[in-house]
């Protein structure tokens, strides 16, 4: 593997806070960086995911953010529960900014699986939301870890293996694409590990994919109550045309950012254009106040 890129280990490097909150029984950590009196930003992972897939992304956000990265409850070092709703994720959502201290109302940025949770969120709890940016999650159809975990073997039954190294031969990313940065393939997946009786296993419950289906995102997306930008990768699961539908969706009131030359997981194959589309949205709504309108808004 090459050597990682000064950028990655100095991201990596920064210092963050690792916290706890209870929420309805449940414990839900979270990491956070940066100067606690400035605005919030809360960073929400996909499905089968985990807070470090943003731990190389969130140092970036620093200069102006609050920055906060969860595990939803049934990822990473979170609790379990019965039964995973996207309404119970949302309330995570709400109480680990609360929990935080966030400075006034904050920005959720959501990829995947964590994009469709924070369209719950932004159509539950948007008045108090500044901003949500929906990155690469496709309305018309389930996300893609969802497909995986219904029809799919990669999410059944999580094997347990003798190392830690055995059971990194065996990550690979869902939905399956090509990425040439190996050293953030080896931190997500290294994060992604526990230690448990017998050896190493994936952290999330395989039960999260098993749960009742959800309230279509179509009939959601309306429903928004606070500005949005959607991000499409260039060859991701939002293709124009998906992307064109879900703008109509938000009342032709929301920017759509394509990320050139990326796949689904686009903070993976193409992270400092990733970083450098957010901080180009995030500077804009700084300077800018939404539109009122009915509906949803961008």
């Amino acid at each position: 593997m090459l050597e990682p890129p000064r950028w990655f280990q100095e991201a990596i490097d920064t210092p963050f806070e690792d916290h706890t909150v209870s929420v309805d029984g449940c414990a839900i950590h979270y990491l956070r960086w940066g100067d606690p009196a400035s605005p919030g930003l809360v960073l929400v992972h996909g499905g089968a995911a985990h807070a470090h897939w943003w731990s190389f992304i969130a140092p970036q956000l620093t200069h102006h953010y609050h920055v906060l990265a969860l595990d939803l409850s049934g990822h990473g070092d979170s609790g379990r529960r019965e039964s995973y709703p996207r309404e119970v994720w949302a309330d995570e959502l709400m109480a680990v900014a609360e929990d935080a201290r966030i400075v006034g109302a904050p920005i959720l940025v959501g990829h995947s699986m964590g994009g469709f949770v924070c369209m719950t969120t932004a159509a539950i709890y948007g008045d108090r939301l500044a901003g949500a940016i929906i990155v690469d999650s496709p309305v018309r159809r389930p996300d893609p870890e969802a497909e995986e975990g219904h029809r799919g073997r990669s999410f059944r039954n999580p094997k347990v293996y003798p190392t830690a190294e055995a059971a990194l031969e065996h990550f690979r990313l869902v939905p399956d694409q090509p990425c040439t940065n190996d050293y953030l393939l080896e931190h997500i997946a290294r994060h992604s590990l526990g230690k448990t009786e017998g050896g190493w296993t994936w952290k999330f419950d395989p039960t999260i994919f098993r749960r009742e289906t959800p309230r279509a995102a179509h009939e959601i997306l309306p429903e928004v109550r606070c500005r949005v930008a959607l991000f499409r990768a260039e060859f991701g699961l939002v293709t124009p045309d998906i992307g064109d539908y879900m703008y109509e969706l938000l009342g032709r009131n929301a920017p759509v950012i394509e990320i050139p030359d990326a796949y689904h997981h686009l903070m993976l194959d193409q992270p400092l254009a990733f970083i450098t589309g957010l901080r180009a949205v995030l500077a804009d709504w700084q300077h800018s106040v939404p539109r009122k309108a009915s509906g949803g808004t961008g």
